[in-house]
C-alpha cells in the first residue's frame, strides 16, 4: 500500500514538465498560426494532448518493469493462476495514471497565462484528491461533510484498483516480529484458547498445539487487509473502467476552458469594428494608415495639394 502511494507522487513531477512546453506551444500558435489561419484551435489543443500519450504509454511500461516485479507483487497472483490477467490489469492501470496525469495538467493549464500558477493550481487539486483516497484516511473516519471527497476523488477508484491486484486472493505471513505472543490458560492449548476468537475475526497461530508462547498474526488473508481499508478486488475492472471517465472529462475541459478563455469571440470582433472609424473613401482611419507610404526615417508621407491656378501659369 505505500509503494503504491509512493508511485502517485510522480504526479507533481509530471506536471511541472507538461505545463512550461505547453505554454511555449501555445504562445507560438496563438502569435503565428491562428492570425494566418494555418490550423484550428480544436487540432492544436487535440495535438497537445495526443502527442503525449505515447510517451505515457513508455514511461508505463519503464514503471512497470522497475516497480511492479522488484516488489514482488506478482507473486500475489500465483495462488489464484492469474498472474498474467493481473499483471497486464496493473500495467494498463500504470498507463491510465499517467494518461490522467498529462491530460488534467492540460486541462489545469488550458485557460492560465504562466505555469507557475497552473502548477500550484495542479498540484493543490492533487493533494486533495490523494488526502481523501481512503489511504491516509478511510472513508469511515471521514467527517459526514468531507465523504464527497471521497467519492469523488479519481485516486479512490484508481488506488482501489491497484491494491486489489497488487495483494488479492493470497495468504499473510507474518515477519517474526510482528506475532503477537501470549500464554494461554492453563490445561488449554494455543487452538482451544483463541479458536472462537479467530472464527469471528481473522488471523492464524502459528503453534496451534502448543500449550505456552502462542505466536499469533493478526492477518491470515490479504482480502482481510483490502477490506479493513475499503478496497474491493471484485471491483478491480469496474475500477478500471471508471478511471476512464475522468480522462474523458479532462480532455473536454480542456479543449472547453481553452475556448472560453482564450478564443477569441465573434461578438468581440464585430465590437471592435464598430469602434474603428471609418473615413469618407469607405476606409477604415486604421486600413488607411497602414496603406500609407512611409519614408525611410519611419514617417508617413502626405501628398500635399496641388494649386490648380500655379500649375497652369507655369504650363
Amino acid at each position: 500500500m505505500f509503494g503504491i502511494f509512493m508511485l502517485m507522487t510522480v504526479f507533481g513531477q509530471l506536471v511541472q514538465q507538461i505545463m512550461p512546453l505547453f505554454v511555449t506551444q501555445r504562445s507560438l500558435y496563438e502569435v503565428r498560426e491562428r492570425p494566418s489561419k494555418t490550423y484550428s484551435w480544436q487540432a492544436f489543443m487535440m495535438s497537445n494532448i495526443i502527442v503525449e500519450l505515447p510517451w505515457d504509454v513508455l514511461c508505463a511500461l519503464l514503471i512497470f518493469v522497475c516497480w511492479y516485479y522488484p516488489i514482488g507483487l506478482y507473486r500475489n497472483a500465483e495462488p489464484t493462476h492469474a498472474v498474467h490477467e493481473r499483471g497486464a490489469l496493473m500495467f494498463l492501470l500504470l498507463v491510465e495514471f499517467l494518461f490522467f496525469t498529462s491530460t488534467f495538467a492540460h486541462m489545469t493549464i488550458a485557460g492560465i497565462a504562466d505555469a507557475e500558477t497552473g502548477g500550484n493550481i495542479a498540484n493543490l487539486a492533487f493533494s486533495l484528491t490523494l488526502i481523501f483516497c481512503g489511504v491516509l484516511a478511510g472513508p469511515t473516519v471521514l467527517p459526514g461533510f468531507w465523504i464527497f471527497m471521497y467519492r469523488v476523488s479519481p485516486f479512490t477508484y484508481l488506488i482501489d484498483a491497484m491494491l486489489s491486484t497488487a495483494v488479492a486472493g493470497t495468504n499473510v505471513v507474518c515477519a517474526s516480529n510482528e506475532y503477537l505472543h501470549f500464554d494461554p490458560p492453563s490445561g488449554q492449548t494455543c487452538g482451544e484458547y483463541l479458536s472462537s476468537y479467530i472464527s469471528s475475526t481473522s488471523g492464524y497461530l502459528q503453534n496451534p498445539n502448543a500449550t505456552g508462547q502462542c505466536s499469533y498474526c493478526q492477518i491470515a488473508e490479504t482480502d482481510n487487509f483490502l477490506a479493513s481499508v475499503s478496497s474491493h478486488p471484485q471491483y478491480m475492472w469496474r475500477n478500471f473502467g471508471i478511471m476512464w471517465a475522468y480522462i474523458i472529462f479532462n480532455i473536454a475541459g480542456a479543449v472547453f476552458i481553452y475556448w472560453l478563455a482564450r478564443v477569441p469571440k465573434k461578438s468581440n470582433k464585430s465590437k471592435e469594428e464598430r469602434a474603428t472609424p471609418v473615413t469618407s473613401s469607405g476606409v477604415s482611419e486604421k486600413d488607411e494608415a497602414e496603406s500609407a507610404p512611409s519614408s525611410a526615417d519611419g514617417t508617413v508621407q502626405v501628398d500635399e495639394p496641388v494649386d490648380e491656378k500655379n500649375a497652369k501659369s507655369e504650363v
